[in-house]
């Protein structure tokens, strides 16, 4: 195996989003030799002395990059993201976790792709079938007509949960993966919405939607529509909070059409005249019988000339601390709490239940290891059976 180039370790520190003392500090690199932690890796990375194999694996951890990748001639480029949807060119900053993400989501797509091309499954016919010519309203319609979506049992849902979960279930019924995913495995990697908000891989076989459940929960199913469109525009990438993007605003107009259509958004009418913490109240109430979240319903009705852009932030900014204050309350009662669903329990619902599908008629057919379906679930191989196993899984 060839020498490690400097320049790799160089590459892969950086990219981990870590300056030379917070690597080092990770890497536990401390003073030896008259050098201190961060001088002893600055001369590793301009070529001075070459990592010892115990450090070399350490960085693979820290940098979350295959131990391989240190042996390249030359740094790889940026894994594939697609395109970036979430500010105006240039202004998206580089979020190493949700790099790490986006690699992981699309090596378990190539695992999935492979079993449906071996199976000769047929494919989704309308991954790439749309242009942003069609009017908003008009995709919105043939997205409802494609999955069956009725409008009416989506609402009658008890909770935004229940709700998201029949979303779920019609957009995979069409052959598309929809997960839930906000980190690395662990609380530790959490990823902010304001870094992702939901991630399209368009594909013709195997179409992905991953959603960031470190977002409200009665976001969620804005988040799956908005991330559908991309995927019938044919379209991979990122989504965030910024609403500048062009194409953003498109799909925003159509979830917001699928999910609110504007005849039933006529129904709310806040009289000018109110306090704001009425109109605030209102709309959360009317919101909620939607099964939709506030900010949702607060950007429809400012995209629809109900309310001026002045109220829509301030409704906007509202809510979003509200949701950060329960959110901290809710973890504290967490900590507290004794019990709750397990652990297969929470990653079944995480991983949903076409993927769960597929994995399970994977393995009975033959057509991957149980290494593979650990990959494919984010999952150690000797969890995958207690995963598929769980009552109600499938």
């Amino acid at each position: 195996m060839s020498a490690i180039q400097p320049k790799i370790l160089t590459w892969a520190r950086e990219t981990a989003g870590l300056s030379l003392d917070e690597a080092a500090r990770a890497l536990g690199l401390y003073e030896a030799h008259g050098l201190s932690g961060p001088l002893r890796l600055e001369a590793l990375e301009l070529g001075e002395h070459e990592p010892t194999r115990p450090v070399l694996l350490k960085m693979a951890k820290t940098y979350r990059r295959p131990p391989l990748v240190f042996y390249l001639a030359e740094p790889p480029r940026q894994g594939d993201r697609g395109q970036d949807f979430r500010t105006l060119p240039g202004a998206a900053k580089f979020d190493p976790d949700l790099d790490a993400l986006v690699r992981d989501i699309k090596a378990r797509q190539g695992l999935i792709r492979s079993v449906l091309e071996d199976e000769q499954a047929e494919p989704p016919d309308f991954v790439g079938s749309a242009t942003m010519e069609l009017p908003a309203p008009r995709l919105a319609a043939r997205m409802t007509e494609r999955l069956g979506f009725s409008l009416r049992q989506y609402r009658a849902a008890k909770t935004a949960d229940e709700a998201f979960m029949y979303l779920r279930e019609t957009i995979e019924s069409t052959g598309v993966y929809v997960l839930l995913l906000g980190n690395l495995g662990s609380h530790h990697t959490n990823i902010p919405v304001e870094s992702f908000r939901g991630l399209a891989f368009a594909d013709n076989v195997a179409p992905l939607i991953v959603i960031n459940d470190q977002d409200a929960r009665a976001a969620w199913s804005f988040t799956a529509v908005h991330e559908l469109a991309h995927l019938w525009l044919g379209q991979t990438g990122i989504s965030g909070t910024d609403n500048g993007n062009k194409i953003e605003r498109y799909c925003n107009d159509v979830a917001g059409e699928f999910l609110l259509p504007l005849s039933d958004l006529q129904r709310f009418a806040p009289d000018p005249k109110q306090s704001f913490a009425a109109i605030a109240a209102q709309l959360g109430e009317f919101a909620q019988t939607l099964r939709l979240s506030r900010a949702m319903v607060a950007y429809r009705l400012y995209r629809a000339g109900t309310i001026g852009k002045t109220l829509w932030t301030a409704l906007e900014q509202r809510f979003r601390e509200e949701y950060l204050k329960s959110r901290r309350l809710d973890a504290e009662k967490n900590r507290k709490a004794e019990g709750g669903p397990n652990y297969y329990t929470i990653r079944r619902y995480r991983v949903g239940r076409g993927l769960l599908r597929f994995v399970r008629r994977a393995l009975d057919e033959g057509a991957i290891t149980y290494t593979k379906a650990g990959r494919v679930l984010g999952e150690k191989p000797r969890s995958v059976e207690p995963l598929l196993s769980t009552r109600g899984a499938l």
